[in-house]
């Protein structure tokens, strides 16, 4: 039953594919199986971006490694959940080896273990993954080959795709209808692959420190050089990626996990719940409480760990237009406990290039305007550098606090984890450095696990 890559027992691994549908023999086991080992708690874990299924289980067997000892006396079970998406191969993972060879080609080439991931992430589109390597590789300079990439990004990944994952793209609601177009894949291409460019050399910058912020040993002085549009281009690609997987993560969670969870408690009723997600994965978890059947209440608490979806996505109300709320608006009153959400300023993945991809159109800002050490505020933050905003009640918290204090029995819980969560090098920072004990303790604090 147990994956021999995740050491704590019982586990069982839950697999979905793009649409939410789930692997039925894993499914079938965990329902049969988790009352038999008279699992009282249940973790299950929801990975964010990774190139395959060896990655995630090697998140998990570490993330879940000193829960045991932190609570002897629980009946724990785990579940790792593995779904479709993937990283990009030049993102370094704290404390994880290498998955691919140790000198990767210089941005915007892109590297052979990237290209297999995006082969098996969007199958069928082979040539067009072909032509914007090829693009990439070349870096041609005519304005004209800029706009074709772009038009082939939009193809591969299908910007307004078939099926069930067209209503899952959005993070806010403006008069009922989804938000769900970001400028980036609207854009004049160009000038959206200077944006990217921009962005990137702001966290290049030697006068930086890790967080993004300006070095107050430095005295700001940087040598003056126009970007190079092909590295806007690369993260480009990237961002229209990850795109494609934040609108997989909302379909799988409520399509998918959120079924998964609602058939666990009509068939083992006496099981608490406790749903965790990192990056994405903390998007999929979210959305499986708006899958959950009526009634249900046996999810005791929910632990985002730099959620890289909007920090206004619980919201009724957004503060820049009454007329529009999140798209998860009140769904943290399905957990019967709290909502908790970890957030570091040391993630630059969230911190400066998550708000220029999720601009929508009309929003004419700049890089040049965005300053990092203000991105709470603003309009397109994220969850995992600001923690949860515009709900009232929201309390927060530092790290070290929220493990000696009594957490709030329901509600959003703001948790500042940049104590712990603080390394990685650009373009995504301190996003991945999760695998800490004192963030498993707060899975077991939010959750009142003893």
């Amino acid at each position: 039953m147990a994956e021999p890559a995740v050491s704590v027992t019982p586990y069982w691994e839950l697999t979905f594919d793009a649409d939410g549908d789930p692997d039925s023999g894993k499914r079938d086991r965990l329902l049969a199986q988790v009352a038999q080992h008279h699992v009282r708690d249940l973790i299950v874990f929801a990975h964010g971006w990774n190139s395959d299924r060896s990655v995630a289980t090697r998140l998990y067997d570490r993330f879940f490694a000193p829960i045991p000892q932190l609570a002897l006396a629980a009946k724990i079970g785990y579940v790792g959940v593995v779904w479709p998406s993937m990283r990009f191969a030049d993102e370094p993972i704290p404390d994880f080896p290498r998955a691919v060879a140790a000198e990767l080609p210089r941005r915007p080439a892109l590297d052979k273990d990237t290209r297999h991931a995006l082969l098996e992430t969007f199958p069928g589109r082979a040539t067009v993954i072909d032509q914007i390597a090829r693009l990439l590789d070349q870096q041609p300079c005519e304005e004209a080959e800029l706009e074709e990439f772009g038009r082939l990004v939009r193809m591969l990944v299908d910007v307004v795709p078939p099926g069930p994952q067209v209503l899952f793209a959005a993070d806010t609601l403006a008069e009922g209808v989804p938000q769900n177009s970001p400028d980036m894949l609207s854009g004049p291409v160009a000038a959206v692959c200077e944006e990217f460019a921009r962005a990137l050399a702001h966290l290049d910058a030697p006068d930086r420190t890790p967080d993004g912020a300006p070095d107050p040993v430095s005295d700001g002085a940087a040598s003056f050089s126009l970007p190079n549009p092909w590295e806007g281009a690369h993260e480009l690609l990237r961002q229209a990626t990850y795109y494609a997987m934040k609108r997989r993560a909302g379909t799988i969670g409520e399509r998918g996990l959120g079924r998964v969870v609602g058939q666990l408690a009509g068939r083992a009723p006496q099981v608490r719940v406790h749903l965790v997600g990192h990056s994405f994965g903390a998007r999929l978890v979210s959305f499986a409480l708006r899958g959950l059947p009526k009634g249900v209440r046996t999810v005791k608490s929910v632990t985002l760990l730099q959620g890289a979806f909007s920090h206004y996505a619980f919201a009724s109300r957004l503060p820049h237009d009454a007329r529009a709320g999140g798209v998860l608006e009140g769904q943290q009153n399905r957990i019967d406990g709290p909502l908790v959400c970890c957030h570091s300023r040391h993630d630059s993945a969230l911190s400066t290039v998550y708000p220029l991809a999720s601009r929508m159109a009309g929003d004419a800002r700049g890089v040049a305007a965005l300053d990092v050490g203000r991105m709470l505020g603003a309009k397109w933050g994220a969850l995992g550098h600001g923690g949860v905003q515009a709900v009232p009640g929201t309390r927060s918290f530092k790290l070290a606090d929220a493990l000696t204090a009594k957490l709030p029995a329901s509600g959003c819980v703001n948790i500042d984890a940049a104590a712990v969560v603080k390394r990685g090098g650009p373009p995504a920072g301190a996003h991945s450095d999760i695998v800490h004990r004192e963030l498993a303790q707060l899975v077991l604090a939010a959750g009142r696990i003893k």
